[in-house]
This record gives C-alpha cells, sequence and structure tokens, in this order.
C-alpha cells in the first residue's frame, strides 16, 4: 500500500512543478519568478553595490576605463572611437536594455509580441506609417560610409557583448515579470528609434486629415480665421526684422487647386478629433557674454516629453584622443545628443513644422496592385507584414507602396477614415534616406560656428532648432530639417494623388532655413513657436506653441548680469503669459449679477491670483477650468450647425481665441459679440458656471477638499509598462507636489514635463548644471533608479563633472570599469 502515498506524492510534485513553470494568464511562472538564485529578489541591489569590475571582450582594439561618480555618471575613456561607442552600448544595455528592447519593437510594430491582442492596432498603425520602411531606408544611407558604419557596429557589437555575458539572474525585472528574453541588438533597431522620435515629435503637427473635415463646413476666409498660419503676438525664434534672401525655390500651385483641392467638400475622418496639449515642446537659450556676469556665454536646454521610468536619458561623459564630450545620451543610440565638449555647447527644441502628408489613391480594383498616377495604372508593392501576438493567433496585414509611400489608411484598416472608403497613402521625410546620427556625431566633436553649421547640415527630420554657444563668444540658432518647399495652402488638406501636380516640388535650401547669428540683442530664444514672421518667403505650417517664447523673450531682454542661478530660476519659472492676456478681458465682461455665491468665490480666487502656476496655486486651477470652459461654449456656439462633425474638426486654440478676442472679431451670431448677448446667453458667464460645476463634482468624487492645482495637474513620472498610471505604483512616482503647465516655462503637465535640465557657461574651465527626473539605473531595486526625482521636483541641479585625463585619481571617482581585449 506504500505505492499509492508514492504515486499521489509524485503526481502532485509534478502538478507543482508544472504549475510553478507555467505562464497563467499574466501570471509569470512562479518558479523562476521567485527563485532566490534567478528571480526578482536578485534585482534588489545591496545599498553598498559595487559597479567596479575588470572586462575583456572580442574586437576592442585597446585599453579603456570608466569611471562612475557618485551618481553613477559614468566618465568613459578610451583610446580610439569604436571602443569608446563599444563601451557606451555595453553601458546602456548594463542599466536601460528593458527600455531599449520595448521601445524599438514598440517602434517595429511588434507591441502584440510583449501585450498581446490588445495591441494589434497600435502595431498595424505602426507598420502601415512606414517605421520600418524609414529605418531601412535610414540603414542604407549609413552603409554608403563605411567610417559611419563602423562607429554604429561597434555600439551594436557592445549591446550584444553585454546581452551574450548576462547571467539569468541579472535579467531586468521586466522581462521576468512578462516572461521574456531580451534579443540581440542592429543597427537597423538604433535607426528605429531615431525614428520613433521623428514619428513622436510629428505628432504634434499632424492635423492634415481633420482640417479636410472643416473645410466641408467653413468657407476660406473663416478657416483662416479659425486656423491661423501666424498669430499677431508671435515672438518668432528669428528675431523680427531679419531679412531673409530671395528664395532658391519657387513651388508652382497647380492650375486644378482651387477647384479640386481647396473647395473640395468631401469628408476625410469619421473619429472624433484628439486635442493635442501643448507639452510635447521645449525650451533652449543662449546668451552673449554682453549679458552676463561672468562674460562668458551662457546656453540652456530643457527638452519637454512624456516623462517615464527608466528615464528617457542617460548621462554620460565620452572622451577619446579625438573628442571629449557630456550630456544627455539617448539609450538605444550612440552618441552625445544634448551636450557640451571642450568648446562649444549646443542644445534642442522641436521645430513643430509639418513634413508629413497625406495623398488619396485611386486603386483599379480591391487588389490594390494598381494606382492611377500621371494618366496611367502604375504598379503598387506589396509588402505583407506579419503581426505575432502573444498568447493569439498571427495577425497578417498587406500594406500597399506607391510613389507617395505606404498607403497607411485603406478599407482594411479604419483607424482614422473609418466608413468613408478612402486610400491614403503619407508622404514623410523621415522615410527619405538620411543619416541624422552621423551629424550628431559630428556635432560632438564641432570647436567653433563653421563647424557647428556644417555638422548639423545632415540632420533632417525630425526637424530641430539647435541652438549653439562657444568659448570664442558666439551664440547662434539653426532651424535644421528637410522641409518640404510648399505653394501657399499645400498639405494643410488631403490632397489628391492622381498626378504629381500636388507632389513636393523640392525642399527649402538649407541655407535658407531659418538662422540668426550674434543678434545685437545678445539672446537668442526657442519655444516650438513658429521660427520666422510672414516676412520669411516659405509656406511653413506646422503645430507652432506661442506662449513660452513670449514669456522667455520678455525675462531674457530685461534681465543683464545674468549668471547660471539666474537660469535655473527662470527654467523653473511658473509665470503664466497667456492667463495675464486672458484675465481682464473675461473679468471685463463676466456679468456678476448672475453669479451665485459659490461662483463669486471661485471668481475672487481667479481675480486675487499672481498668475503663478504652482504646486499649491488655486488661480491657476480656476483659469485653466475657465478658459477650457470658455473654448468649448465658443466652439459649440460657432459649429452649432455642424452636428456630428464639430467633434472630427481641429477645435479652436487658445492662442487664436485670445487673438480673435482681443480684437474683438468673434461673433457667434448675427454680428452679435458673445459677451453683449442676454446674461442667460453669456458665454463668458456660463464657461464660469460650467468650470464651477466642474471642479465642484471632482471636488466631490475624488473626495477630497481644496483647488490646489498639483490635485488637478496630477504631476507624476510612470514606469513605461504602466501605461494606466496605476498598475506598477512601485515602479511609478505619482503626486509630485510641483506646478506647471503645457504653456508655461517649466511646462509640468501630468507625466510630461522638462526631461532633461541643462545650463552651461562658457568661462574658461566650462561651468555646467544638469539633472533629468529619474536616475540613471533601470532597474527599481536600485538606489539609482529615481534618486534625481526629488532634486527635479524641488527645482534643484547637479554641478556636472565634466572629467579630464589629469582627474583619473580624482575624489569624486566612487567605482571604476576597465575594458581590454581578450
Amino acid at each position: 500500500m506504500r505505492i499509492i502515498p508514492f504515486v499521489v506524492s509524485t503526481v502532485v510534485t509534478a502538478g507543482l512543478v508544472f504549475a510553478m513553470n507555467k505562464q497563467w494568464g499574466k501570471i509569470p511562472p512562479m518558479g523562476k519568478f521567485l527563485s532566490p538564485q534567478h528571480g526578482i529578489w536578485q534585482n534588489a541591489e545591496p545599498v553598498n553595490q559595487s559597479y567596479s569590475s575588470e572586462l575583456k571582450f572580442d574586437g576592442l582594439k585597446g585599453k579603456s576605463s570608466v569611471y562612475f561618480d557618485d551618481r553613477l555618471v559614468p566618465h568613459v575613456f578610451a583610446e580610439n572611437d569604436e571602443d569608446l561607442y563599444f563601451i557606451q552600448g555595453y553601458l546602456h544595455a548594463k542599466f536601460r536594455l528593458f527600455q531599449m528592447d520595448l521601445q524599438t519593437k514598440a517602434a517595429a510594430g511588434r507591441a502584440s509580441e510583449i501585450a498581446g491582442s490588445k495591441a494589434i492596432e497600435y502595431d498595424r498603425k505602426q507598420r502601415r506609417a512606414g517605421m520600418v520602411y524609414a529605418a531601412e531606408n535610414a540603414m542604407k544611407e549609413m552603409e554608403k560610409d563605411p567610417a559611419t558604419l563602423s562607429l554604429f557596429s561597434a555600439y551594436t557589437n557592445g549591446i550584444n557583448a553585454y546581452i551574450s555575458s548576462m547571467k539569468e539572474s541579472e535579467l531586468p525585472i521586466e522581462y521576468k515579470l512578462l516572461n521574456l528574453k531580451p534579443e540581440k541588438w542592429s543597427n537597423l533597431r538604433t535607426a528605429l528609434l531615431l525614428k520613433m522620435m521623428a514619428n513622436m515629435l510629428a505628432g504634434d503637427t499632424e492635423k492634415d486629415l481633420f482640417n479636410t473635415n472643416a473645410k466641408h463646413l467653413l468657407i476660406p476666409d473663416e478657416l483662416k480665421q479659425l486656423y491661423p498660419q501666424v498669430f499677431d503676438s508671435l515672438v518668432p525664434i528669428v528675431p523680427k526684422g531679419t531679412s531673409f534672401e530671395k528664395p532658391g525655390i519657387v513651388p508652382v500651385q497647380p492650375k486644378s487647386a482651387d477647384s479640386v483641392y481647396f473647395t473640395n467638400q468631401d469628408l476625410i475622418v469619421t473619429k472624433d478629433f484628439k486635442e493635442q496639449d501643448a507639452v510635447n515642446g521645449s525650451n533652449n537659450w543662449v546668451v552673449a557674454g554682453s549679458k552676463t556676469k561672468s562674460g562668458a556665454p551662457i546656453l540652456c536646454n530643457d527638452p519637454h516629453l512624456e516623462l517615464s521610468l527608466p528615464s528617457i536619458w542617460y548621462e554620460m561623459q565620452l572622451s577619446s584622443p579625438k573628442s571629449n564630450v557630456y550630456g544627455a545620451t539617448l539609450p538605444g543610440s550612440p552618441f552625445v545628443i544634448i551636450g557640451f565638449n571642450d568648446s562649444i555647447a549646443w542644445g534642442v527644441t522641436n521645430s513643430q513644422r509639418d513634413v508629413k502628408d497625406y495623398y488619396e489613391i485611386k486603386f483599379k480594383d480591391n487588389t490594390k496592385h494598381e494606382y492611377w498616377f500621371n494618366g496611367k495604372w502604375e504598379k503598387a508593392t506589396q509588402k505583407i507584414e506579419t503581426i505575432n501576438v502573444k498568447d493569439g493567433a498571427t495577425v497578417y496585414d498587406t500594406v500597399a507602396y506607391t510613389i507617395f509611400g505606404p498607403v497607411m489608411y485603406d478599407d482594411s484598416f479604419r483607424d482614422t477614415s473609418s466608413s468613408l472608403h478612402r486610400n491614403l497613402a503619407v508622404r514623410w521625410t523621415a522615410h527619405d534616406p538620411s543619416n541624422e546620427g552621423i551629424a550628431i556625431y559630428h556635432l560632438n566633436r564641432a570647436k567653433n560656428y563653421d563647424e557647428y553649421v556644417n555638422a548639423i547640415k545632415t540632420f533632417d527630420c525630425p526637424g530641430q532648432n539647435f541652438v549653439f554657444a562657444s568659448k570664442s563668444g558666439d551664440i547662434a540658432i539653426w532651424q535644421q530639417g528637410k522641409f518640404p518647399a510648399r505653394w501657399k495652402g499645400q498639405g494643410l488638406y488631403v490632397m489628391p494623388g492622381t498626378d504629381s501636380s500636388y507632389m513636393w516640388q523640392g525642399f527649402i535650401p538649407q541655407g535658407e532655413n531659418p538662422h540668426a547669428k550674434n543678434p545685437a540683442r545678445g539672446f537668442l530664444e526657442s519655444a516650438n513657436q513658429r521660427p520666422a514672421d510672414s516676412t520669411y518667403p516659405y509656406f511653413i505650417p506646422g503645430g507652432y506653441i506661442t506662449a513660452r517664447g513670449i514669456t522667455i523673450e520678455h525675462y531674457l531682454s530685461q534681465m543683464n548680469g545674468i549668471t547660471p542661478e539666474d537660469m535655473m530660476k527662470l527654467q523653473n519659472n511658473y509665470f503664466n503669459t497667456t492667463a495675464e492676456d486672458v484675465r481682464p478681458i473675461l473679468l471685463k465682461y463676466v456679468d456678476k449679477s448672475g453669479l451665485t455665491a459659490k461662483e463669486n468665490e471661485y471668481l475672487d480666487i481667479f481675480k486675487n491670483w499672481d498668475l503663478m502656476a504652482t504646486a499649491d496655486s488655486k488661480g491657476q486651477t480656476v483659469y485653466t477650468y475657465w478658459w477650457q470652459a470658455l473654448r468649448n461654449e465658443v466652439w459649440n456656439n460657432l459649429t452649432k450647425n455642424a452636428g456630428d462633425l464639430k467633434s472630427k474638426m481641429p477645435v479652436i486654440e487658445g492662442q487664436t481665441l485670445l487673438e480673435l478676442l482681443k480684437r474683438d472679431t468673434l461673433f457667434f451670431e448675427k454680428g452679435i459679440p458673445a459677451w453683449n448677448l442676454p446674461p442667460d446667453q453669456n458665454a463668458v458667464t456660463n464657461s464660469l458656471k460650467n468650470a464651477v460645476a466642474k471642479l465642484e463634482d471632482l471636488q466631490s468624487k475624488n473626495k477630497e477638499t481644496g483647488l490646489e492645482w498639483r490635485k488637478f495637474n496630477k504631476p507624476g513620472i510612470y514606469h513605461l509598462l504602466d501605461k494606466s498610471k496605476k498598475d506598477l505604483l512601485p515602479f511609478d512616482r505619482p503626486n509630485l507636489n510641483t506646478g506647471g503647465a503645457g504653456d508655461i516655462v517649466n511646462a509640468i503637465s501630468g507625466s510630461h514635463g522638462p526631461s532633461w535640465r541643462m545650463i552651461v557657461q562658457m568661462t574658461e574651465t566650462t561651468e555646467a548644471y544638469g539633472l533629468y527626473p529619474g536616475g540613471q539605473s533601470g532597474n527599481p531595486g536600485s538606489k539609482f533608479y529615481d534618486n534625481m526625482v526629488d532634486y527635479w521636483v524641488e527645482g534643484k541641479y547637479y554641478k556636472l563633472w565634466f572629467m579630464h585625463d589629469a582627474d583619473r585619481t580624482d575624489k569624486n571617482i566612487k567605482w571604476t570599469m576597465n575594458f581590454s581585449s581578450k
């Protein structure tokens, strides 16, 4: 009978072994996950963790050392460039492997391999946007130059050296949670990462489809009034009064434009328009020595992006006999993206320029093998996309490629065009062969203005505003990118794709991109506003942001004897320029007699507000909800006869509404201004009532009282896997005690904000300060995962240690890694 207990025990044991090593739904195999030797326990770093090591790898040409300071910032000293970038790749992988893996898989339309079926439509959209196609074209350009290829390959080899040497216990915790293993890296994945950034930054300017709907309802004069190209209050990047050369290319408008383009009222979109907050922007500025206390230029940069943990950036110094550079690097890509060397400093902001257009394609039949172009049927290239789905069936999607680019929307993919049976191909400059990486490589080594200009010439997409300062005293800014030379109105709406007359006729010559050097006023700035005033000879549509540029311009114009500490205060400034203009208008036209006691209480808060969007500001909260309610009120009146279409058009922008109100040119019906209507129809008063009701309701639902701005802005930083912003709370940093807003210099809005703050004073010995909201390690079990967040919230900075060869025994060094060949 002893056999029965033995059999039972064996079966139970076998069952437990099976159960503990099988993934059940979202639960990882608990045997591996909880293993003392290999599981999550191994991701908890001891407080006194040592990062020192002796490492040997095939392919290294010399001896190199990495010196880590007390914030785990690596200072890499190598004997040649190939070893330098091999080590950069190794360090990126060691500290940020899952981040790099996830982001490039998402860029390639492979998120379903991680997230399952809920990511299928996202993956289809990525593939139909031609993300891999764009990266492959970039690779072709990279491979033309053996020297460039060797640098990228060295970086890739460094990543793969770490992956190959990594033990199972060293797997990032996310792999253990998801029961995944990392893949080998490739140069293509680096190209994909750069295209992902281009796609993300292009999204702020893309309204072609919704604009096409708007002209179904509005006549041309109304379209110009509601969607202006140049604001009255514009403070352009290039100072007003700058003279521009005669254009090197003059595009010709097609003869049929009036009949088949501007006045064509066909609908395109059936999906609701989702307004982009003015948050995916950035600030940079530079002041000349004539305005600083030291007599040396000071350069500042703070790019605003979706914040995440692990952090977007990885801080490091890269030194070889050919260069010595420090700054923010992008895990998954070599070089320093934003930073400084021994001679110059530079920073970037997004240009906000529109470099993506849509063309309607006429296919011969549903096979989409041929399309009509220039009077004959042309063959389309068919690409079958294979989407592997975790715990699901493989999905196949056929994408047709035309002379314009991939057909992103058709009857089989209705993310936007839905049932309207439109075949829309996308033409995007990111699809063209380019080599942005080598531009950054040369910028890392530039020593003066001429070398800076030559370096950035090959940077095509995304268009960026490159600000510059040198130790020789020069300051400059260039808006650099590959920008279509458009005839007036081209690209605002979906264009006919049946002939070549609506294609781009060329690109603005690089030397004619807006730029300025050493202005008499002693400073230059960019904050995602339009780069030039209306005298610029090219039509340049985009998703521009105006308010932050006005604020920065105001402060810099008044400042003299500037110090780095003054620049820290300006980067952390909370002044609300838009509200400064809005408040007198709202107070003038609000009907106080029609307000309740509670509504008057809110009105008093707004009236007595100091116009600062601090964390505890109540005025910022009332302003935000009142101004948004007025925009809604105005939009509802303007589009009251539009039916469902009004939600499928771009909503009137706040800056547009403000300028129309300031000019008293906004009317609702029969020429009667909104504020002169009877009280029950007064838009300003109604919108205040609506705002108060909403705020009272929100406080009731949240079971808390108080109008402090941080409770409504909800600033926080979330793990890359935590899309819902609640699922991975141990890895998140929610409810940060900070203020800000998208159109304020300190542009913290929800989980968006300054992703890297940097200030560089170009004195004989470079004086630099900076930080980002996170930490050097991607491991939530490390003290370096989020150790800089609190300093970032408080508006503090770390002094950046720009190490030189003579500093190899400096007390700032905490750990050392030595690299050599096997």
